[in-house]
């Protein structure tokens, strides 16, 4: 398991090349959820979400061989662009394996920044094939199978405890549950009565099917949710999950991308949908706790176009 001293040497090793993302009280969603929010925003960070934390670290951490023979990730958009600037900047040579059903902004923001891209028919055939360039010497930076990617996550949490007094309850999403296993492990080290929840997409619901399961298992993706769509979590965020997080929602797209569109509403900030479904979460969380709740978002990611929401809500009767 991740310990806080984990994540706050990794705070020190990233810092200066990560921003120390703002946290804010939301009038707006406050208003809108009926009860005090206070919003973490990492798609303010650089490459405009959390992920840059969890690459940086890796990169960082590793041996001089490692990063002389090139690092290989696999992502659907964010860690890929993530790794692609953070190498760039550390003059490390990076390929990113994404799926084609990934944003294509994603897929040229990872190439702008210098990385090798290789494309594949999904999420399973791209996990497939970042293993065997593993296996042919590159250095592998997971986007959550790793204790030092987590640790740099978990940074989020740090942060949080450290710039929001007296919050309840802290909803965080799960694609392959890097993020929510940093936050919750730092947030129950340094405020253990803060309630850690995580919310998924229909379609993207690795870690709600593997703690049904009792264990990481293959899931089927669906979801437009790309950024969430894992094919599975691995043993090391399951563990961190079942431990430290009070349950994982699951929300339709449909909810998510009218999250979006409620936070650009009513906080003023451009969310993915991959954010978007804290809000529907925010609510069914409220119902559970009652009053006196004080919420918490992980505002993970903010890369998403405006041609992509408006096709969302077209096609789900949103407009």
């Amino acid at each position: 398991m991740i310990g806080i001293s984990d994540i706050e040497a990794a705070a020190r090793l990233i810092a200066g090349h990560v921003v120390r993302t703002p946290t804010v009280p939301s009038p707006g969603l406050s208003a809108l959820l009926g009860a005090p929010v206070t919003a973490k925003l990492e798609l303010l960070q650089r490459t405009g979400s959390f992920k840059a934390r969890g690459a940086t670290a890796k990169l960082l951490s590793l041996s001089e061989a490692e990063r002389a023979a090139g690092v290989v990730a696999v992502s659907g958009g964010n860690h890929g662009i993530a790794l692609a600037v953070m190498a760039a900047d550390l003059h490390v040579k990076a390929t990113v394996v994404m799926p084609r059903t990934a944003p294509a902004r994603s897929i040229g923001l990872v190439e702008a920044a210098g990385a090798s891209v290789r494309l594949t028919d999904g999420m399973g055939s791209a996990f497939e094939l970042v293993t065997r360039l593993r296996d042919e010497g590159l250095t592998l930076v997971h986007p959550f199978d790793d204790p030092v990617v987590i640790a740099g996550q978990g940074t989020v949490g740090l942060e949080f405890t450290e710039d929001a007094e007296g919050l309840t309850d802290v909803i965080v999403s799960i694609g392959g549950g890097g993020l929510i296993a940093g936050v919750a492990a730092a947030l129950r080290a340094r405020r253990p009565d803060v309630r850690v929840w995580g919310v998924e997409t229909e379609g993207a619901q690795a870690m709600s099917e593997a703690l049904g399961a009792g264990g990481p298992l293959p899931v089927a993706v669906s979801s437009i949710v790309t950024t969430l769509s894992a094919p599975s979590v691995s043993q090391l965020t399951y563990d961190h999950v079942s431990a430290l997080v009070e349950e994982v929602l699951v929300v339709p797209d449909r909810e998510a991308v009218r999250g979006s569109l409620e936070f650009a509403e009513h906080a003023k900030v451009w969310t993915e949908p991959a954010a978007g479904c804290l809000l529907p979460a925010a609510r069914r969380v409220l119902e559970r706790v009652g009053d006196g709740a004080r919420i918490g978002l992980v505002v993970c990611g903010g890369n998403v176009t405006h041609q992509e929401i408006a096709e969302w809500t077209e096609r789900f009767g949103l407009g």
